[in-house]
């Protein structure tokens, strides 16, 4: 059987001018079963279509804020830096992948933008939109684990996991407000934040606010999400 070939979003770094992968996200695809490989910010039209056409599933990874003016409002000051190419491709290859519904998993940034594409809003920045006692943005080392998120039963998440409770790390300053029309929330922290979705018309549509590929080694239900996606993923 070949293993599935997944595409992955790539990061940019503005000070080098350069595309990078942090390798957790490569070596949580091969460990899980995949074949990863990072994209680059083509985003016309005919190399959107092969590239949805060609990969068999696809990961949104974390990285810069999106740009508010996908979801209708304005950028506030304490809003970060957009990379306006990688906005460009993600929209632009979304749209096409769903059609094909093949499988995508979001991951941090990449849940948010799964929210946003599909309609939903974020926060641009939890501090001062929806302060909190729960941590949000743990400082290193990066993988330990720092809160936990309550697993809705009857749900992707649960199914995958088979648990209710989950001990994640976090490290994001922005999230999901108003949550797009077709998905459902899945998991929860304690102060309510929305911390995974997923969408239950889709063959396998779920993201996730926390970073499994930094955890993965030690955290089994990470993998156990990893290893739902990449089979979701086999034809």
């Amino acid at each position: 059987m070949k293993k599935p070939i997944i595409a992955l979003m790539p990061l940019w770094d503005k000070k080098l001018n350069s595309y990078w992968m942090l390798p957790g996200y490569m070596d949580f695809i091969i460990k899980s079963g995949g074949v990863p490989v990072m994209l680059s910010f083509s985003d016309d039209e005919q190399s959107v279509k092969e590239i949805a056409d060609r990969f068999d599933g696809f990961v949104f990874t974390g990285g810069d804020d999106i740009a508010p003016a996908y979801y209708g409002t304005e950028k506030i000051e304490q809003c970060g830096e957009e990379c306006v190419m990688r906005d460009s491709l993600e929209f632009a290859l979304f749209k096409e992948v769903i059609k094909t519904d093949k499988p995508i998993l979001g991951i941090c940034r990449g849940m948010q933008f799964l929210n946003v594409a599909l309609g939903g809003t974020l926060y641009q920045d939890l501090p001062t939109q929806k302060p909190s006692d729960v941590c949000h943005k743990q400082s290193a080392p990066f993988d330990a684990l720092t809160h936990s998120v309550s697993v809705e039963k009857d749900t992707l998440l649960h199914k995958i996991t088979g648990t209710e409770t989950l001990m994640v790390n976090t490290l994001h300053h922005q999230a999901a407000d108003k949550i797009a029309p077709c998905l459902v929330p899945c998991a929860k922290a304690d102060d309510g934040l929305v911390e995974a979705v997923y969408a239950p018309q889709k063959a396998f549509l779920l993201g996730v606010q926390w970073h499994p590929e930094m955890i993965f080694t030690h955290e089994e239900n990470s993998i156990k999400i990893g290893k739902a996606f990449v089979g979701a993923c086999i034809k």
